[in-house]
């Protein structure tokens, strides 16, 4: 593991946007900006204010057909060295691989895991 913190990204997934917008915006203070996922596979992201230069993690809400809100429905990305190298070790512990290895241009690479329990986690890496 390198010297960042472990957790360096979340997701919050909704089923209504325009709905959850107006709640963190008005419950945190701030302005959600849109942020363009890579490819268009109905995935709509809206990030909360934050920067790599500042303390603790950055996320966004997102809209993505076949993740629901609710129990379960945080997103937790873990910085990794290579995610997909993170992603076999994963599979090799007992998990399996959602989303393998892609690109999310100008910011790195991630992969999705299931964990041994069933939770979808976020692996992220800048290689």
């Amino acid at each position: 593991m390198s010297a960042v913190n472990s957790v360096n990204w979340f997701e919050l997934y909704v089923r209504d946007m325009d709905r959850a917008r107006a709640f963190y915006e008005a419950v945190f203070g701030v302005t959600l900006q849109p942020l363009k996922p890579p490819g268009d596979d109905g995935l709509e992201m809206w990030e909360f204010p934050g920067g790599q230069d500042r303390y603790g993690a950055n996320g966004a809400l997102c809209r993505m057909p076949g993740v629901e809100p609710g129990p379960g429905g945080t997103m937790v990305y873990f910085a990794t060295e290579h995610c997909g190298d993170a992603a076999e070790r994963a599979v090799a512990a007992g998990g399996r691989i959602m989303r393998p290895r892609m690109s999310i241009g100008p910011f790195g690479f991630i992969a999705l895991v299931f964990d041994t329990e069933g939770n979808l986690i976020g692996l992220h890496s800048m290689q």
